[in-house]
């Protein structure tokens, strides 16, 4: 069965530091490209993070160029979102996506709340 479960998310002030993780399972983990979506009250999901399959080429929202960090271990099946210097703004739920284009395939997880305030 396909699962992503995120985890690591909470309560954070701002300045701090979060990292979320997804573990992922039931599929080939590293033949999908992972990403990072948010989505906040109110707003539309939007693209945080994404990176290849093999890691070797990341890409970034602006609004969070040089906070955030995309890595991923594929013997773990995991890949993570290091924040850091987190602002109020912030405050979104988190969702992992995994997409192996060659097939056609999405695969998402339920999401892990991030909530930034002092």
């Amino acid at each position: 069965q396909v699962q992503l479960v995120e985890s690591g998310g909470g309560l954070v002030q701002p300045g701090g530091s979060l990292r979320l993780s997804c573990a992922a399972s039931g599929f080939m983990f590293s033949q999908y490209a992972m990403s990072w979506f948010r989505q906040a009250p109110g707003k539309e999901r939007e693209l945080v993070a994404g990176i290849t399959s093999d890691g070797g080429s990341t890409n970034y929202a602006d609004s969070v160029k040089g906070r955030f960090t995309i890595s991923r271990d594929n013997a773990k099946n995991t890949v993570y979102l290091q924040m850091n210097s987190v602002r109020p703004d912030d405050t979104a739920v988190y969702y992992c996506r995994g997409r192996w284009a060659l097939i056609r395939v999405d695969y998402w997880g339920k999401g892990t709340l991030v909530t930034v305030s002092s």
